[in-house]
């Protein structure tokens, strides 16, 4: 009497020992799993603490040729900000060389006529910035034009009416999303893409390589194992490992970095694993086509992290860059989760973005698991 297996029955048995086997060798290989835990842990605390787009504490040199009472309390509030280190020098000559020596961001000349020109109703101060780094000058020009601003109305309020020189609009600004103003909050979500991105892409990258390298990959080929079935058992373990990162990150952005979660951690923790998916995928494909470790990390750097450091809008907003450059930016998976975790994070639930970028990370998916799976047909031949 002879016992036939369903084909499903045959696929769950094979896949199970074939997940039992790569488990083990994912915790018997402390190297991998030790990048896979500790890379993370080294990214949240270099680029949260370590990298920030505010500028605190600039010098700017102060070279006060009218020393009327009217300019010494315009510049009383350059003195207050935490943003602002004011340098007092004796001549324009001085404040040149620091200038030139990378020692000040900026110069705030008073000239000497500035008082009987404030009298007459078009007082003028001049402002020299360092273009060298343009952030910073264009940080620096908006913290001195509001300093600035403040005397102008605090004038204003004590005329009862317009001052010298300075309109009647007052403008009330607002800043949505990011109230605190503070580069963490838009940095720190962009971290979890570049987490998610370097081990995903790293780890996997050199699962089949090092196989083919030494050979034991051979010998599932004359088995009954399906090419799916080792891919889905060499994604499942790393999944693993990128949801433990995953937590590890929204921790450290709650805790750590105080940045809002205005959007439902359901959607933000399927839009991540969806990521980490493709990134994983692409580790294997990479790993699948080149069958050497070494060219199979060097790729997974260059077509995985890199792109997604420069191209993915985490360092500047992609409207800003060529056209080609915004075109080769959307063929990206990581450009469409960047943006998507941000705005979750910072704006709450889009569920146009969430349904559109989702949609496009799903696809992502199937078109690298039928890649990944089409690398490891069963021949021998490279």
């Amino acid at each position: 009497m002879t016992h036939t297996t369903s084909p499903g029955g045959g696929f769950w048995r094979r896949f199970t020992a074939l997940l039992r086997k790569e488990t083990r060798q994912m915790l018997r290989d402390r190297s991998n799993l030790a990048v896979g835990l500790l890379l993370p842990v080294v990214l949240i605390l270099l680029f949260g603490y370590g990298l920030s787009f505010d500028v605190k504490n600039a010098p700017v040199a102060v070279v006060m040729e009218d020393h009327s009472p009217q300019a010494r309390d315009m510049l009383a509030g350059l003195q207050g900000s935490p943003y602002i280190a004011p340098v007092w020098m004796t001549s324009m000559v001085e404040a040149e060389q620091r200038m030139r020596a990378g020692e000040v961001n900026a110069i705030v000349r008073v000239p000497q006529d500035f008082s009987r020109e404030l009298g007459l109703g078009h007082g003028r101060i001049q402002l020299v910035l360092n273009g060298v780094d343009s952030n910073t000058a264009a940080a620096v020009e908006g913290y001195v034009g509001g300093a600035l601003a403040t005397w102008a109305q605090q004038q204003a309020d004590r005329a009862g009416g317009k001052p010298n020189g300075v309109g009647s609009v007052q403008v009330v600004q607002r800043m949505w999303f990011n109230e605190a103003n503070t580069s963490t909050w838009y940095l720190v979500p962009g971290l979890i893409a570049l987490v998610m991105t370097l081990i995903g892409a790293f780890l996997t990258s050199l699962l089949i390589a090092r196989e083919w390298e030494r050979g034991t990959l051979e010998p599932l080929f004359v088995t009954p194992v399906r090419p799916l079935e080792i891919v889905l058992a060499k994604l499942v373990p790393y999944l693993a490992v990128g949801a433990i990162d995953l937590a590890m990150c929204l921790l450290a952005a709650h805790f750590l970095f105080e940045v809002p979660m205005r959007g439902s951690l359901v959607v933000i923790v399927i839009a991540s694993m969806l990521y980490l998916a493709v990134s994983l995928l692409l580790g294997l494909f990479i790993s699948g086509r080149t069958r050497n470790q070494f060219e199979a990390s060097q790729m997974a750097l260059l077509t995985s992290f890199m792109p997604a450091m420069m191209l993915s809008g985490f360092v500047f907003d992609l409207r800003n860059v060529p056209v080609v450059v915004q075109v080769i930016s959307q063929l990206l998976p990581a450009t469409h989760f960047m943006g998507l975790i941000k705005t979750l994070f910072l704006a709450g639930n889009h569920w146009p973005m969430i349904l559109c970028d989702g949609g496009i990370l799903a696809l992502y998916v199937l078109v690298l698991l039928f890649a990944t799976r089409r690398t490891l047909r069963k021949t021998l031949d490279a």
